[in-house]
């Protein structure tokens, strides 16, 4: 490219870039350099004269080290006071390029001159030539960084300033340290022959106009541009900027802390200097070495402010630097002999037993308080540096798109008359006798000062800073979409927050100001308006509709105003209040304007951080450090998108977070170890026939039986249980997930035929099972080699106790698995294969991974109420996907005890266990619940504070009649094997100060847990349907099964675009919750139309008053409509007649009735192993029993 030939916008010419890159680090460096050598050989002139070189007037004595300073500070400010307008116009009105050239031009002249100067020992010569310095300077700014976007494509534009800003710290750090080395140096060997400088001072300018010719030099941006050497016209264009500066409060504070930045800057420099030449007596070497520290301090603490502000702009970092500037100045201030005496030796201590010297040319002569001043000043730049970043930032972001470059040039400007300023106050100071430690010491209050000042004016401040340090410590703050927010527009957020709390997540996620929606009651708690001081809210009193009306007013004005706003995506505030109206239209906030719509989703914090119980927070331990939290935010969507489809496109995000989130452990078994070391002496599981055991027993237990199984197992993948829910069930699972294998519980209730086969599917060779379990089975025929566990443990002698023992104590986690067997596993190994039911045909073979069984876990710890006293009640079996998920998985890692019982066919045995051991939680199908309202007393269950039912629906007496006898009412759940197995789940409400969110509905299944998006589409076209139209129902998430064992086929049918197919109609309602019609099996087609089975069972329990199950309905074939309905029944002749004669009476559409004739009675409803209705074999006996018509 030729020199001078203008260049098309997005080219990236490399010679011109790197010719500015060396042209601004050489003038930074020559700046630098040339500025101190004039400080240090004035302050050496004057001193040595007869009087010293003091100057009197009156009151006031200024030594050299003061006033050379001061004059040099505010010499070196003047220009860009007086002539940064007139340099702006002059680099708009020529080739930036050029202006850049002729500046280095310059440069060389000013070079010479200074030589001269120094030549003739002329130092009033010299501080002209700094002012000129100064001036050259002032008019190679504008250029240098007006031409990078005329230079760089859009894309390089931030690397190409992060560049010319990296070199120019460099160049002001090497420049600065190099100063008193070079003046020492030519002081003491060369006689004082200062002027020699020259030749390197006018060499590098030399080499600088060479660099700055090979420029790019694009057209000028407005050659018509007038230029006035007038000042006073330059500050009367500033002041439309400046009014804007005055009238924004938050940019004003900017503004004040950045100018006080660099007014503080300018004072430390020179208090540095003055402190370390007369104070301590050090050399010019020492000197810019301090004078170095301070400027490289900058640069890391403004590099380490970048990077701890994760993406965003991070204000809490101003409080914080202010906070850490005074303590370092006072610390600085405080004289030597007190840090000798108390502050050195301290350090020599910790020193001494580390072996740590620290180098010859940091504590030159044995100076250790060198080293520790050298540390102090680079740590007070480095806090100066972490307040700057976010007010440099701010600025650029806070000022008005069309008028940014005015307000940042005006801003400009300020910060010079601050550094003039600061030298002022030095020079006054410094006047009456003010010494260096003093200037310290009004730094430090100053600093403190002007945090306070900020914090007092924009009090989120505070809040962001403590938000800061909670974030990488306690929690892990990760966000996505943050772009997405429009810069300085308002925005519309509809968050699934729970309370107050959690909109502090929210809060530090996000750089702008967020305004809260809450309710008006909430501010009747001490603690929401003392938190309501730094966060912005907008209080709405939903009692009323006038209520209501002001608060969409308001509401409204926020986002006029353009801030954003965030309302939770709740219909409610309050328990008693009425309906938001914005809930079923957000649009009603937005229309008219621009104003775009985000959903947010965050992690769930109740439960995990803290509860609300009678609205007192009550606080916990989360489990880790650095807890991860999610804050992702959605792509903006217009007025007109119906609320529901934003509250949808939330869940979808949740779901997308969860993908992505950290889990706590990534194996069941390293959780495991974990989990058990942590809470040794807790009980983790107990059985009638074992007792209680500790997590250190179960762990030590699960060793003894890995380090036995080892060589029997060999290096078999897929080793086959049949074991009942009991304490040695679980215990073996563990030990066989600790070898690295795939414990598969196989169905005992099944047929041997049906067993053998799953046996043979998973390619298992041995089976682990006990003979007096099989004593109570005695038709039951293990498949291939059967391994008694009774055997195994007579092998276990005292020696293989205390090994083991030892083991799970001392060896380090991953060493304890190795030698167990178990290779590298992840998060996506396989965990387990568990068979469906088979209640629809052949058992499938579900393959489920570490990651679908863990998302369970950290689900149910996000949503289920539990605490630490908290006690499972596990009876499911544990080849059931619940069985094996949530009671053996879940609550072993989450430090939650567990009370077995192998039986669920057994209730008052269940209850007996329940009371002993305190159970609160249990998981149960609606068939099981009717055995513990008919045998249990209400003593045994009372303690049972979450009752969740799934496999089947909960029909609405069954619920009733156990909320009665027992108190807790139980909720209704859903899920698949596939799904690891749990997709929703009803919960309690959840009310705290100012918000209310409804997690119970009854007659649904809940909403989707938070890992999880469910849609229905129509099971004959796959079109989406709207909310309450029913059809198939697909779920998505990361506990979705990997796929069918051997199957590929099925896999693909079921699982598309990690949607999987449940083959369940449901319909879901604009908040969100699900409501199961049926399985798509238990429907017949009859006459064209879909009849739901399950409907029509309830109905016809309903009409005879039925508590339990006495009915099933299923369907056989019929030649005029296709199917017919059948009823198989266990009801006497008096409960039948009196059934049928009432069925007419009832709301069934006449195609729902069954006939009278369709009526057979069986011996017992058949039910599976799991307490699920057994489809399948219902519809054979339906079929065998049925004549016809």
């Amino acid at each position: 490219m030729t020199r001078g030939r203008p260049i098309e916008l997005g080219e990236y010419p490399r010679k011109g870039f790197w010719s500015l890159i060396v042209t601004q680090f050489q003038g930074a460096f020559n700046d630098n350099l040339f500025q101190y050598l004039i400080i240090y050989y004035l302050m050496f002139e004057y001193g040595r004269r007869a009087d010293g070189g003091v100057i009197r007037f009156g009151l006031w004595t200024w030594m050299p080290d003061v006033y050379v300073q001061a004059m040099a500070t505010f010499l070196f400010s003047l220009p860009f006071i007086l002539f940064a307008g007139i340099f702006g116009a002059l680099s708009d009105r020529f080739s930036k390029g050029w202006v850049a050239f002729m500046t280095k031009v310059i440069e060389v002249g000013i070079m010479v001159a200074g030589g001269l100067a120094f030549w003739w020992g002329a130092p009033g010569l010299l501080l002209v030539i700094l002012f000129f310095m100064a001036t050259q300077s002032a008019m190679f700014g504008p250029s240098k960084y007006g031409i990078l976007p005329e230079m760089l494509p859009e894309a390089r534009l931030s690397w190409g300033n992060g560049i010319i800003q990296m070199g120019t710290i460099v160049a002001i750090i090497a420049g600065t340290g190099l100063a008193g080395p070079v003046f020492e140096y030519l002081k003491v060997y060369w006689n004082g022959q200062f002027y020699l400088a020259a030749f390197l001072l006018v060499g590098l300018s030399l080499l600088g106009m060479i660099s700055g010719y090979f420029i790019t030099r694009p057209p000028a941006a407005n050659p018509r541009q007038p230029l006035s050497p007038n000042p006073i016209a330059q500050w009367k264009s500033l002041m439309p900027y400046l009014k804007v500066i005055w009238h924004d409060r938050v940019l004003f504070q900017v503004v004040v802390g950045y100018t006080y930045f660099w007014f503080a800057g300018a004072l430390a420099r020179q208090a540095i200097l003055q402190y370390s030449t007369s104070t301590l007596g050090y050399g010019e070497t020492r000197t810019s070495a301090l004078l170095a520290a301070v400027a490289l301090g900058i640069g890391l603490g403004a590099v380490f402010a970048g990077y701890m502000s994760r993406g965003k702009i991070e204000q809490g970092l101003i409080p914080i630097g202010t906070l850490g500037m005074s303590v370092i100045a006072l610390i600085v201030a405080t004289p030597r002999a007190v840090h000798e005496a108390w502050t050195l030796p301290f350090i020599a201590t910790l020193l001494t037993p580390l072996r740590l010297t620290l180098p010859e040319w940091l504590t030159p002569g044995g100076d250790l308080y060198f080293a520790f001043l050298l540390v102090g000043i680079f740590l007070l730049g480095g806090f100066a540096g972490i307040f700057d970043v976010p007010l440099a930032a701010s600025l650029q972001h806070r000022a008005p798109a069309r008028m940014k470059g005015g307000v940042i040039a005006a801003t400009n400007m300020l910060t010079f008359v601050g550094m003039a300023g600061s030298s002022l106050l030095y020079a006054f100071l410094g006047g009456i006798g003010v010494p260096p430690a003093g200037v310290f010491i009004a730094l430090s209050i100053a600093s403190l000062v002007m945090g306070a000042y900020i914090a007092m004016n924009l009090p989120l401040l505070l809040l962001r800073a403590v938000l800061w340090m909670m974030d990488g410590t306690l929690f892990r703050l990760i966000v996505r979409g943050r772009e997405r927010l429009r810069e300085n527009e308002p925005a519309l957020l509809v968050a699934n927050h729970d309370t107050l709390i959690d909109t502090l997540a929210i809060q530090a996620a996000l750089d702008r100001d967020v305004y809260f929606v809450l309710d008006a009651s909430g501010l009747e708690y001490r603690w929401v308006r003392r938190l309501g001081h730094f966060l912005r809210l907008i209080p709405v009193d939903t009692t009323s509709h006038q209520g209501l009306e002001a608060g969409v007013s308001a509401i409204r004005k926020a986002l006029s105003d353009g801030h954003l706003v965030c309302v939770p995506r709740e219909p409610i505030l309050r328990r008693e209040g009425l309906r938001v109206p914005w809930h079923d239209d957000y649009g009603l906030l937005t229309r008219g304007s621009q104003t775009l719509i985000h959903p947010v989703a965050m992690t769930r914090l109740w439960e995990r951080v803290y509860i609300f119980r009678n609205n007192r927070i009550q606080w916990r331990w989360w489990g880790r450090p650095r807890y991860p939290v999610q804050v992702y935010l959605g792509e903006g969507m217009a007025a007109d998108v119906p609320a529901w489809a934003i509250r949808k496109a939330q869940e979808h995000l949740y779901m997308e977070a969860y993908q992505e989130r950290p889990y706590q452990y990534e194996t069941l078994h390293e959780g495991f170890v974990s989990a058990a070391r942590r809470n040794l002496h807790r009980i983790a599981m107990a059985d009638s026939l074992t007792g209680a055991l500790t997590y250190f027993k179960t762990l030590v237990g699960a060793v003894a039986l890995a380090r036995k199984l080892k060589p029997i197992l060999g290096r078999e993948e897929n080793v086959g249980l049949l074991l009942p829910s009991t304490v040695g069930g679980a215990l073996t699972n563990i030990a066989v997930q600790m070898m690295g294998k795939v414990p598969i519980n196989l169905n005992y209730t099944a047929s041997s035929e049906i067993i053998a086969g799953c046996a043979r599917r998973a390619d298992i060779r041995h089976v682990l099972t006990s003979r007096r379990f099989l004593e109570r089975l005695p038709q039951l025929q293990v498949p291939e080699i059967p391994v008694y566990l009774e055997e195994i443990r007579e092998q276990v002698t005292a020696f293989d106790r205390i090994t083991s023992m030892l083991m799970a104590l001392l060896l380090p986690k991953r060493l304890l698995l190795r030698v167990l067997g178990c290779g590298r596993k992840t998060e996506h190994s396989l965990a387990t294969i568990i068979f469906s039911s088979g209640s629809e045909g052949e058992p499938k073979g579900v393959m489920l991974t570490h990651r679908n069984i863990m998302t369970i876990k950290e689900e149910a710890e996000d949503y289920f109420p539990h605490d630490r006293n908290s006690c499972v009640v596990g009876f499911l079996p544990l080849f059931h996907s619940f069985g094996y998920t949530v009671c053996v998985w879940t609550p072993l890692l989450a430090g939650v005890r567990v009370a077995y019982h192998p039986n669920p066919l057994e209730p008052r045995q269940i209850g007996q266990i329940c009371q002993e051991h305190h159970g609160t939680i249990m998981v149960a199908t609606a068939t099981f619940l009717q055995g513990f309202i008919r045998r249990c007393d209400h003593a045994q269950l009372e303690s049972l504070e979450y009752v969740v039912c799934g496999a089947e629906k909960l029909p609405e007496r069954i619920r009733l009649a156990f909320r009665e006898k027992f108190g807790t009412e139980p909720v209704e759940g859903y899920g698949t094997t596939e799904c690891a197995p749990a997709v929703s789940t009803s919960l309690p409400d959840a009310e705290s100060p100012g918000f209310y969110v409804t997690y119970l509905r009854h007659n649904t299944i809940g909403r989707p847990l938070g890992g999880q998006a469910v849609k229905v589409l129509d099971p004959d076209t796959g079109e989406p349907l709207p909310p309450g139209e029913a059809g198939m129902l697909y779920v998505k998430g990361p506990n979705i099964m990997v796929g069918y064992l051997n199957d590929p086929e099925r896999t693909a049918r079921v699982l598309k675009d990690g949607w999987y197919e449940t083959g369940d109609i449901a319909a879901i309602d604009e908040d969100g919750f699900i409501r199961i019609t049926d399985r798509l099996a238990r429907f017949s087609k009859i006459a064209g139309e879909m009849v739901p089975h399950t409907r029509v069972e309830e109905t016809l329990h309903g009409l005879i008053g039925a508590t339990e199950q006495v009915l099933v309905v299923t369907g056989v074939p019929d030649v005029a409509r296709g199917e017919r309905l059948v009823v198989l029944h266990t009801l006497d002749d008096e409960q039948l007649d009196a059934l049928i004669a009432r069925i007419d009476t009832s709301d069934l559409p006449n195609l729902w009735r069954p006939r009278a004739s369709s009526f057979y009675r069986i011996d017992a409803i058949p039910i599976l192993g799991s307490g699920k209705l057994d489809i399948r074999a219902a519809k054979k006996m339906a079929q065998a029993l049925d004549i016809g018509e």
